[in-house]
């Protein structure tokens, strides 16, 4: 969350001329709601078994394409194996607390995992979900240093990397 998945994908899709599908975006397109509406109404269970059902979609298109996931997708059921089972090219835009400090803070309302959190256990938070999440995301084939880079940089840098 935060870490510019979306940002990036987008430059890189454009660069490319792939089509970029952003996970979170797909499944409010397809459920008819936003996602903290899904949280709210129908639970978070309901939005991961969900989301599983449309990442499997999406992995199993023939269409080149650039996916952006949900912080959390990897972490949940099968996802991450799905994932680098269909790619080779798997990337994990790391970021360090202070940093995503930084970018989450100005618009935590937006973002249901956090949106009542105090801002003074923002931190600790971010830290705590960073430590859980790190055996998943240390699967993603590439792990790229975000903090103090452009978006140009980190494009260029994934462009590189690619199979």
């Amino acid at each position: 969350m935060g870490s510019g998945k979306s940002t990036i994908g987008k430059t890189l899709s454009k660069q490319l001329n792939v089509k970029f599908i952003d996970l979170d975006a797909y499944i409010e397109e397809k459920e008819g709601m936003c996602i903290s509406e899904l949280f709210k109404s129908k639970g978070e269970i309901f939005f991961r078994k969900k989301e599983f059902e449309y990442l499997k979609q999406i992995l199993n298109s023939t269409d080149n394409f650039i996916l952006s996931t949900g912080g959390g997708t990897p972490c949940y059921g099968n996802n991450m194996q799905a994932i680098i089972e269909a790619s080779p090219n798997v990337f994990y835009l790391k970021l360090t607390i202070e940093g995503l400090l930084k970018r989450l803070a100005p618009g935590k309302a937006h973002r249901p995992l956090i949106a009542n959190i105090p801002d003074e256990e923002l931190p600790e938070f971010i830290g705590k979900h960073l430590f859980e999440r790190s055996f998943f995301y240390s699967k993603a084939y590439h792990s790229i240093l975000s903090d103090g880079k452009s978006i140009a940089a980190i494009v260029n840098e994934i462009e590189q990397l690619l199979v």
